[in-house]
């Protein structure tokens, strides 16, 4: 595994605070952020690296192992645990340990990550490759029907199917391509966690979807028929007469489709907002005060 430099990608000191760290993301987050940079490779690699990094260094324990075993801090539990062994087998062996060196620390990694000294020939250790976590922003709109997309992770492409239906904040797993096994063990999991965001007229709760629709004073009186955007087209709908204002009737079917349920939609609810005419003419005024003394 080649080392990486989080505090370079970063561009803070190693002795940075955790408000630092905290700071300095958030500021580089938002001047790389793809929405900012559309179609911007660069800056789509580099907001990748960025999160990466705040992973690592963000996160106290992370940052502890990452500042203590470099490029390896993902296996220092392993270190540990051998470092353990080793100490109760010369204890039982010798009666006596010694301290370790830094040639006994790199030997160890030499041993776990491909070296082939003669003291470990034979009998490396097999670990599992690094997960590898990463952010992707669609549109409402995106994720009404299932798509493919092809998203570049560690300079390679990875063609995914988006299922319709993900919510906003849900995490879904690659198996199989995060960061390469160690000698011979498993490659780490891809999770990407979505980010939707709305840029429709209709709020989404659940696979339910709400929107509202302006009502005149004498359709609402008189009753008739409208007609109402549905997310994927428009339907006629008829108004009872003596409709109240914010009275809701629901389109069943209507809604957002269910995430991995082929054909199951939630619902839609309309709510109605009743529009007082405004601008009256003489007439009008007449007509309604004539009407006034009638109720």
């Amino acid at each position: 595994m080649a080392y990486i430099d989080y505090y370079k990608i970063l561009g803070i000191p190693k002795n940075a605070t955790e408000k630092d760290i905290k700071k300095t993301y958030r500021k580089l987050a938002r001047k790389f952020h793809p929405d900012l940079n559309p179609n911007d490779k660069v800056a789509e690699k580099k907001f990748k690296e960025i999160n990466e990094a705040n992973e690592v260094l963000g996160n106290p324990e992370n940052r502890k192992k990452y500042d203590q075993y470099g490029e390896h801090w993902q296996h220092a539990e392993d270190y540990q645990k051998a470092k353990q062994q080793q100490y109760a087998h010369q204890q039982s062996s010798q009666g006596s340990f010694r301290g370790h060196s830094e040639e006994d620390f790199s030997d160890f990694f030499e041993s776990m990550f491909g070296g082939r000294s003669s003291r470990t020939q034979g009998r490396q250790a097999r670990f599992r490759g690094q997960d590898f976590n990463a952010q992707l922003q669609l549109d409402l709109k995106d994720v009404y029907t299932t798509r493919k997309r092809t998203l570049t992770v560690n300079n390679k492409n990875i063609r995914i199917t988006i299922p319709a239906g993900v919510e906003n904040g849900q995490v879904i797993k690659i198996k199989g391509h995060g960061g390469k096994g160690v000698n011979g063990g498993p490659n780490g999991d891809l999770y990407i966690q979505f980010s939707i965001v709305n840029s429709t007229p209709f709020k989404r709760d659940g696979n339910n979807l709400y929107t509202s629709v302006d009502l005149d004073l004498y359709k609402a009186l008189l009753g008739g028929e409208i007609t109402v955007n549905t997310f994927d087209g428009k339907v006629k709908l008829t108004v009872k007469p003596e409709t109240q204002n914010g009275t809701k009737v629901k389109l069943k079917g209507k809604g957002f489709p269910k995430y991995k349920k082929q054909g199951q939609y939630g619902d839609l609810y309309v709510t109605y907002n009743i529009k007082t005419p405004t601008n009256l003419t003489a007439k009008e005024k007449e007509l309604f005060t004539e009407l006034s003394k009638l109720r």
